[in-house]
């Protein structure tokens, strides 16, 4: 039988990629604009559980994984630290979307990678080059930008998106190694009934009566979430990282016009210089590590078949 290289089976097509891309920031911003919709009505953590419950019908599908994998005591353990970060995480991104403009939402919401880097070294060991350093330091240069810490009085909205960027990256480390160990939907289910659990109390802590508009806008949430994952792994099959992830940038554009033409939120140009530089440090990280992979590709040679 013959060996098809990864290659071979899935050609690079750079615009489908930025075409899945771009559809993918659309839909994450629209997310952002159903959950500013109902930010007056619904408490956050109520809101963000209402969210997770309406899109658990988008876990059927992924029910026989579920059934075929077992896991292990330890991966329970990691499924567990993952949805309370996850919940931590979410319950403080519905929180900010209430404080502070989308734009800046969107803007601050770049620094997750950063933060996933730097614990990369603390709890993987990973070693991290000066250059890769260097990018590292500009996103937070680029953080400071937005925040203006000593310049403008910080809204609890901004602290809430620091938390959330943190909890997100403990997210994204344990799915980093589950990965390894179960399929795709295996994590994914797990993270949405775990999170589901989390998020439960917390929302019958500060439970409101909720109407069909705010049901209809939260179930428009979980499509467009579902949705802007779905388009995101298009994109990264169609095309390399180093292609799809400057285009993310774009999010922040769509978020700032969202919000100054929806939500007559003002224009702040230190959010956009934030972000683009946050952006360009990543954009930076990305591209260095996939010219890493190449080289150690290169390095070991063709691979048997």
């Amino acid at each position: 039988m013959s060996v098809i290289s990864p290659s071979a089976k899935a050609p690079a097509r750079p615009l489908i990629g930025v075409f899945w891309m771009l559809l993918t920031g659309v839909c994450f911003v629209a997310v952002t604009a159903t959950v500013k919709l109902v930010g007056d009505v619904v408490p956050p953590a109520q809101a963000a559980f209402l969210r997770y419950v309406l899109g658990l019908a988008f876990l059927i599908p992924m029910i026989p994984a579920m059934r075929r994998t077992v896991l292990s005591a330890q991966a329970y353990r990691l499924f567990g630290l993952r949805g309370v970060a996850h919940t931590i995480g979410v319950t403080c991104w519905f929180y900010a979307m209430t404080q502070i403009p989308i734009a800046e939402v969107t803007a601050m919401n770049y620094l997750n990678p950063v933060f996933v880097s730097l614990m990369a070294i603390v709890v993987l060991g990973e070693a991290m080059a000066a250059r890769r350093l260097m990018a590292v330091g500009v996103a937070l240069i680029g953080a400071l930008v937005i925040l203006r810490p000593g310049f403008r009085e910080l809204s609890p909205g901004h602290l809430a998106m620091l938390v959330t960027a943190v909890s997100f990256a403990v997210g994204y480390l344990v799915a980093k190694i589950m990965a390894d160990e179960v399929p795709a939907a295996v994590v994914v289910f797990m993270l949405s009934v775990t999170v589901t659990i989390g998020l439960a109390p917390l929302a019958l802590w500060q439970w409101v009566a909720v109407g069909w508009r705010e049901l209809g806008l939260l179930f428009l949430t979980a499509c467009f979430a579902t949705a802007g994952h779905f388009t995101m792994t298009l994109a990264f099959s169609s095309a390399p990282l180093t292609v799809t992830q400057p285009v993310a940038f774009l999010q922040l554009v769509w978020a700032t016009l969202l919000g100054v033409f929806v939500f007559a939120e003002p224009v702040d140009a230190f959010v956009i210089l934030g972000g683009a530089l946050i952006i360009g440090a990543v954009s930076y990280m990305t591209w260095r590590e996939a010219r890493l992979r190449r080289g150690v590709r290169a390095a070991r040679g063709p691979t048997p078949g």
